[in-house]
């Protein structure tokens, strides 16, 4: 491919399908997805090897202490005798029939026999050694964390119940014939679970240890944290029951909440950005660490992108369209992933004890990020009625978003250059790890997504539902585990069992996996299958074995939550699930100014 036609193919892209599977957006993709294959290899490759080489070291550790023991206890003359047989074994071969009697005892008088177990376990989540430090912190900042973090886990498992449900309707299509269980009305349900009650109130919990931690100060008050935690709870609730009912916002994605529930979420949003503004105001120290730069920024923006997305006075016709592509994408980046970009600036060397690998890596990625996302909504919109040098507009600031993930992704792997040993040891790091190649495989796919090829080729196919898990699962979702995973035993001082944690980790992984390869595939070729103008209900038939492929993989997805609400209340004290029998009212009359 020479210059000009690789010019040709990124930026004025052919629509030439012929050979689709050359095309470099087509060709980035397969790259990162092998990629992403790499990297659990390597995960299970460490695991394995981790396990090998700990019950080497537990067994040679007893047989010295054995063997010390039995010496302490021998005469002489017994000592001599057993190396006088020790020398007369070197010169001992085998003649094939030793360990191959009748007998019911066999003795291994030679040495032949290594080792020998009674129960090997199961070594992708066996037990691993998990952190014993405790940190003291506040009983607010304990209690807030938790109610955030377990409200958020009950919307998680309600929310992809839901998407599970869905799931199966795609192959099973008279499962139901009741109307609030119509495919149209749980679709948003579901979507809009999983954003506003699971990951953003688990974003909020974390993050207000983050704030409370990095500025060496209390939160500013109690009585803000604990109003926009039933703020941010009746958003989701009555926005769910109005769409369950039928009432909607119309088909805005991702904002299908009619404004009075999303009046609740904005509410929660803007009392948790004055907590935490007022809390870094008051730092004990003169800088500002960087995850509050992205945890604030993320706040700031999402309050801008709920007031432009609401209002309606300018969203007629093509105006609707380019808030629609505006909204959607900044919900996703500039909310969840700037937000959770935050979180891992603290949680990740604070899990590994060393110092995050560049400051300036950090700083160069926030900027980049802030520039270049807020163009890109438009890409979503390729070949419409859009002017087309917005949508090429939409298409460079996407290649450009190249920077700061490749800034974030390099300060985050070279964090945690020379601590791999660590997945031997604690399920933390391999769920960091799984977020981060996420980040870069998602977000990179994304960019190649945006190209005018492969927009042609993938815009409405199921292709986009395997992305947008692949981001907002891969990245988002296993990056919460992580953080979860890391910081509520040390402040709850009850640690799950790491078999759970590893049957969590690797039923997720394993599922999300099939889910987004299954529909990546099945995508493809149904776009294909549009683009020879074949009957649209040929391209539903062709899709039936990878819904059933996508059902599989999103039972194992649920079933992994199951496991991880269960490793959740493990990590509780029982004084904290029932929060020191104190009730919401009393405590929204409590304030803390400290």
């Amino acid at each position: 491919m020479n210059s000009h036609s690789f010019y040709i193919s990124i930026f004025l892209q052919s629509t030439d399908t012929s050979n689709w599977f050359t095309n470099p957006g087509v060709l980035g993709t397969m790259f990162l997805i092998l990629f992403v294959l790499v990297i659990a290899v390597l995960i299970l490759t460490q695991r394995v090897f981790g396990y090998v080489e700990k019950n080497r070291i537990k067994k040679e550790l007893k047989d010295k202490s054995i063997l010390a023991k039995e010496l302490m206890s021998l005469d002489t003359e017994e000592i001599d005798h057993i190396l006088q047989a020790r020398k007369e074994a070197l010169d001992y071969k085998l003649e094939g029939t030793e360990l191959g009697s009748a007998q019911t005892v066999v003795q291994d008088r030679k040495g032949i026999v290594k080792e020998w177990v009674n129960d090997p376990g199961f070594p992708l989540v066996d037990e691993k050694k998990h952190s014993r430090v405790n940190l003291e912190v506040s009983p607010f900042l304990r209690r807030i964390v938790l109610m955030f973090i377990g409200s958020a886990i009950f919307w998680l498992l309600f929310g992809t119940l839901v998407g599970q449900y869905l799931g199966m309707k795609f192959f099973w299509a008279d499962l139901d014939h009741i109307s609030w269980l119509s495919f149209g009305r749980l679709r948003p349900v579901h979507t809009n679970t999983v954003f506003w009650g699971w990951s953003s109130q688990a974003i909020v919990g974390l993050a207000y240890f983050v704030i409370s931690r990095t500025s060496n100060t209390e939160i500013y008050s109690k009585k803000l944290a604990y109003a926009s935690w039933i703020s941010f709870n009746l958003a989701v609730l009555l926005g769910n029951f109005f769409l369950m009912a039928g009432i909607n916002n119309g088909g805005g994605e991702y904002r299908e909440y009619i404004w009075p529930a999303a009046l609740f979420f904005f509410l929660g949003l803007f009392l948790t950005f004055i907590n935490f503004y007022k809390t870094v105001s008051r730092r004990k120290m003169s800088d500002i660490y960087i995850s509050n730069w992205y945890i604030i920024a993320g706040m700031i923006w999402t309050m801008v992108l709920l007031i432009i997305g609401y209002l309606p006075f300018y969203q007629d016709g093509l105006g609707e369209t380019v808030i629609a592509g505006y909204y959607m994408h900044q919900g996703v980046g500039m909310w969840f992933m700037t937000t959770t970009l935050g979180l891992i600036y603290y949680y990740l060397p604070s899990s590994l004890n060393k110092p995050i690998y560049s400051y300036s890596l950090g700083v160069l990625a926030f900027w980049t990020q802030m520039l270049f996302y807020t163009m890109i909504g438009t890409h979503h919109f390729v070949f419409s009625p859009l002017p087309w040098w917005l949508q090429t507009v939409a298409i460079i600031y996407s290649v450009g978003m190249f920077i700061p993930v490749f800034a974030g992704t390099a300060n985050f792997a070279l964090t945690m250059r020379g601590s791999f040993h660590e997945i031997s040891r604690s399920y933390v790091l391999p769920f960091f790890i799984v977020g981060v190649t996420f980040y870069l495989v998602g977000s990179s796919q994304g960019s190649f997504q945006a190209m005018r090829f492969t927009n042609f080729i993938w815009h409405f196919t199921d292709f986009n539902v395997a992305h947008s898990h692949m981001t907002m699962y891969g990245i988002i979702a296993f990056i919460l585990w992580a953080c979860t995973y890391a910081i509520v035993p040390k402040i709850t001082n009850r640690a799950p069992s790491q078999l759970m944690v590893g049957a969590h980790f690797w039923i997720a992984f394993l599922g999300l996996t099939l889910y987004m390869m299954s529909l990546m595939v099945g995508g493809s070729l149904r776009g294909l299958s549009w683009v020879e103008q074949n009957p649209f209900i040929e391209s539903v038939i062709l899709m039936k074995p990878y819904w059933v492929w996508r059902a599989v993989g999103g039972t194992m997805m649920f079933v992994s939550h199951i496991i991880f609400a269960i490793n959740f209340i493990n990590m509780i004290p029982k004084k904290e699930a029932k929060l020191d029998k104190i009730d919401i009212k009393n405590l929204l009359k409590t304030e803390s100014h400290v």
